[in-house]
């Protein structure tokens, strides 16, 4: 026998569907690498997620696929937390005090196939960009007129360009709650790095137990 009341998957989704209904006008505040201080309710950043979650479809991402982020904890990094793990794809935050050595091998291990970066990381991402083996796209985080003039990276895409391409008509997906939601791989290890994997649900009890007190 099972209890049916209020039966809802924990959904890292959820959590930006209540506060876009209960708290619209609640601003997000971040320094971006332009220089500039940035604000956006979340209403804003609601929309702005589902329009980067219809993006990645279009860029082939499906279910269960690993992007990958190079980035800080500016608003765009935080509009593709909701819109890769929301969309039933696989966030994967790499981390850029790594040797470009073990960047490469942990990019190729995730199996990632797209990389978002901040523009900080151009040189990084330059570095490695010829020797990672699934990744099919590089987004570049910023908008049209800070893109840089010249780069080695071949069809680089300009994040806010494929923001404005897609519409904001999206529905979140509804799926098992212990699917995957996001990737970090470990250092500091013997032998190279290894990954772990968090679902949707430890995100969202770690979350309410985080805003218990």
């Amino acid at each position: 026998m099972y209890g049916q009341m209020m039966q809802q998957p924990l959904l890292i989704s959820t959590l930006l569907i209540h506060a876009e209904r209960h708290h619209p006008e609640q601003e997000v505040v971040s320094r971006r690498v332009e220089g500039d201080m940035h604000r956006q309710s979340f209403v804003d950043l609601a929309a702005r997620s589902r329009r980067m979650a219809k993006a990645l479809a279009a860029l082939g991402v499906k279910t269960g696929d690993r992007v990958g982020t190079l980035a800080w904890n500016g608003h765009r990094h935080m509009e593709l937390y909701y819109a890769v793990s929301g969309s039933g794809a696989v966030l994967h935050t790499l981390n850029p005090r790594l040797h470009p050595d073990q960047v490469v091998w942990i990019a190729d291990h995730a199996e990632d196939q797209v990389l978002f970066f901040d523009l900080t990381f151009l040189p990084l991402v330059e570095a490695v960009a010829g020797r990672v083996k699934t990744i099919r796209h590089f987004v570049a985080m910023t908008d049209r007129a800070h893109m840089p003039a010249a780069s080695k990276l071949p069809g680089l895409l300009c994040y806010e360009e494929l923001i404005d391409a897609a519409s904001p008509d999206y529905d979140w997906p509804s799926f098992d709650e212990n699917s995957a939601s996001s990737l970090c791989y470990t250092s500091g290890t013997t032998g190279n790095p290894k990954g772990a994997l968090y679902s949707h649900r430890s995100t969202l009890l770690h979350t309410y137990a985080a805003a218990l007190p």
